[in-house]
Parts: structure tokens; C-alpha cells; sequence
């Protein structure tokens, strides 16, 4: 394989594609890669993998439907961080009960 052939046609292609990041779909892949699997990645690197013929470009409803399904996720990450961060305060049972005592006498 002529190494300037191949990056040559890295370069076109990552040229062709329009956004920074594209969501791009897997093929099987003789190591082990599982076809159809929705990835977002850079330009770069999905020029190189559209050049080895590991992935091609997810067509506009599948990328809209991946993109929502990540913000769905990261939604629900995010709620679930909020949930840990509420606050809580340790009192000493001394200082409990000497609260609860000024709070009986007003």
C-alpha cells in the first residue's frame, strides 16, 4: 500500500465531511467489531476509519436519534450527580438536644 496514496485520501475525505464531530456506524470487523454501533467522533478520525472501511457515516436520522438518546443519558446522569450532591449537616447529639431545648422554651 502506497502511504501517501492512503493519507491522501484521509485527507478528501475528512475535507467532504461537513461537521467537527460525525456520528459514524460500525462494521464487523475481523478483531471483533460489532457492526451497526453509533459512535460520535472527530473528523479526523472518522476519515480514517471511513478510509479502512471500519465505519461509514450514519445517515441524518440515525445521528439525530443517537444525538438524542446522548443528551437523554447525560440528562439522567446529571440528575442522578444532583440527587448525591444535596446537603447534610451532622449535629452532635448534645448540640441536637440543646437545640431542642431553646426550641421548647420559645
Amino acid at each position: 500500500m502506497d502511504l501517501k496514496v492512503y493519507y491522501q485520501k484521509i485527507r478528501e475525505t475528512r475535507q467532504k465531511l461537513p461537521e467537527k464531530d460525525v456520528v459514524i456506524v460500525s462494521h464487523e470487523t475481523l478483531d471483533g467489531g460489532r457492526a451497526g454501533v453509533c459512535t460520535e467522533v472527530p473528523r479526523e478520525l472518522a476519515a480514517k476509519m471511513l478510509v479502512d472501511g471500519t465505519a461509514s457515516v450514519a445517515n441524518e436520522e440515525m445521528a439525530a436519534e443517537f444525538r438524542r438518546a446522548q443528551a437523554t443519558a447525560k440528562e439522567l446522569a446529571d440528575r442522578e450527580l444532583a440527587v448525591t450532591k444535596i446537603p447534610l449537616t451532622v449535629v452532635p447529639t448534645a448540640e441536637f438536644n440543646r437545640l431542642l431545648a431553646a426550641r421548647e422554651q420559645d
